[in-house]
């Protein structure tokens, strides 16, 4: 199992070396942060370093890790390398310039920062694009949960009508995300998340115990270096899309500047961003090898991949008892968690959109009301149909995420690649799933025959106009 440790060993190693780097290029100093300057007492409230990076690790993880995680574990191993290296050089990269560059920007929502460095179209572009991401996502996580409560109570022996029905219980987590989204950030989230955080973190160390001490076996990476999955899905670029939050996501690019609003030092950007991701990636490592080691592809395609159920069956087969009470904690809590906070962003990527004034009580209450009711509507769509298209939005929203920090590097005059290759990496990933993926034009008969070059070349595309605006002279516009 040498493989699974290198691997760890990288992603422990790459906090403290690639990660201070990135810290270095970007030059965090001692100026006053948002947090200190505007203290609202609602979303821009000082907390301690340690609370952040728990909640943020809460915020950007969610079920990512796992059930993204133990689907890309179908390709067998090789996702090992994806996890490993795409949270050092391209999700750690990605969550701490969204952070820090939302901090520089007052704590602006991710459009706003996006749109200071790609232009007033890209801004507008971003608003709607971000609304309807994290829309989405507040969405998923609140039908996914309501669902899995009412299969458990079923399985309990109760057939109490209220207590078994999916929509009843669908309506009071969204009662919940009203609460949460509406109360400062420091009453709900910054109390009982960081406790959750903590659920989480201890549930993969469970899996990762439980796998060796039940004698399980994660293969090498070396002795199957090829693609593994049953169905003979294409490593590229669909393994890279599906485990999404365990290497690189756009989402955590809108979760970013709720912790950005709320660091009393910029010098706490490394541990609460590029930290959180290498714990994300930590944690779906450990889910992916259990993947691998207790099922394997053909079995973990037939079991669904990441679910609910490959999760409780894992918990109860490396932890017993103790494992299944956090498996339930943690496929219910957590998509939970990260919904609500999908549904604060929203209210603050709007409110930052048309200039509403968050710290009026009456003004939060008439914007927080029509997102979660855009939430409710959604929920009653076909659940794997919302899904999908999270899938393909998040991972196009890191790549834009990324040409933004490049243009902020080279504003600066500071070293643009460790953005900019990530950014014609991500570029290429989502171009050539857009092209053959069955929910994108896949549907008309597109194939990786076409979709392989052409998203290949638009990345080189991409490349080619963010070189040509490099030799522009800057407009009149202010730095960060």
């Amino acid at each position: 199992m040498v493989s699974f440790f290198v691997c760890l060993f990288i992603l422990i190693a790459g906090y403290f070396t690639y990660g201070k780097f990135v810290e270095n290029t970007f030059g965090p100093d001692d100026r006053e942060t948002p947090a200190v300057r505007i203290n609202d007492g609602v979303d821009y409230v000082v907390m301690p370093e340690w609370k952040l990076f728990l909640v943020q690790l809460l915020n950007i993880a969610g079920l990512g890790p796992i059930f993204g995680a133990l689907t890309g574990a179908e390709w067998g191993p090789v996702v090992f390398l994806w996890i490993t290296f795409g949270t050092v050089f391209a999700g750690g990269v990605h969550d701490y310039f969204s952070g820090m560059l939302s901090e520089r920007s007052n704590g602006a929502s991710i459009s706003e920062v996006t749109g200071n460095y790609l232009g007033l179209g890209m801004k507008n572009l971003m608003r709607v694009f971000s609304v309807v991401l994290l829309i989405m996502v507040g969405t998923v996580f609140a039908v996914g949960p309501a669902g899995l409560i009412v299969t458990l109570i079923k399985s309990g022996g109760s057939a109490n009508a209220l207590l078994t029905s999916k929509e009843v219980w669908l309506w009071i987590i969204l009662l919940y995300y009203l609460i949460a989204t509406f109360c400062p950030i420091d009453k709900i989230i910054g109390k009982i998340y960081p406790v959750f955080g903590i659920c989480l973190i201890a549930m993969a160390v469970g899996v990762g115990i439980g796998i060796f001490s039940h004698g399980f076996v994660i293969p090498e990476i070396f002795q199957h270096f090829r693609n593994e999955h049953p169905s003979g899905l294409p490593i590229w670029s669909f393994m890279f899309i599906t485990v999404a939050c365990g290497a690189i996501s756009g989402f955590h690019a809108t979760q970013s500047p709720l912790m950005a609003r709320c660091m009393k030092s910029e010098k706490q950007g490394r541990m609460v961003f590029y930290g959180a991701m290498v714990a994300e990636g930590i944690i779906a490592l450990i889910w992916a090898a259990a993947g691998c080691a207790i099922y394997g592809g053909a079995k973990l395609l037939e079991a669904g991949g990441g679910n609910s159920t490959t999760v409780y069956d894992i918990c109860k087969t490396t932890m017993g008892s103790v494992g299944m009470l956090l498996a339930m904690m943690g496929v219910i809590a957590c998509p939970i968690t990260s919904g609500d906070t999908a549904f604060r962003s929203a209210r603050l990527t709007v409110a930052d959109w048309f200039k509403i004034d968050q710290n009026d009580f009456k003004k939060r209450g008439l914007l927080t009301l029509p997102i979660l009711g855009a939430g409710a509507v959604i929920s009653h769509l076909d659940y794997a149909i919302v899904w999908r298209y999270f899938s393909w939005t998040n991972q196009t929203l890191a790549m834009i995420v990324l040409w933004a920090a490049s243009m902020y590097l080279y504003r600066e005059k500071k070293n643009y690649w460790i953005t900019a290759v990530p950014a014609v990496f991500m570029s290429a990933v989502s171009m050539t799933y857009f092209f053959c993926a069955p929910e994108c034009l896949g549907a008309f008969g597109l194939t990786t025959t076409v979709a392989y070059p052409v998203g290949i070349i638009l990345a080189a595309v991409f490349l080619i106009l963010f070189l040509r605006a490099t030799k522009k002279p800057v407009s009149g516009e202010a730095k960060a």
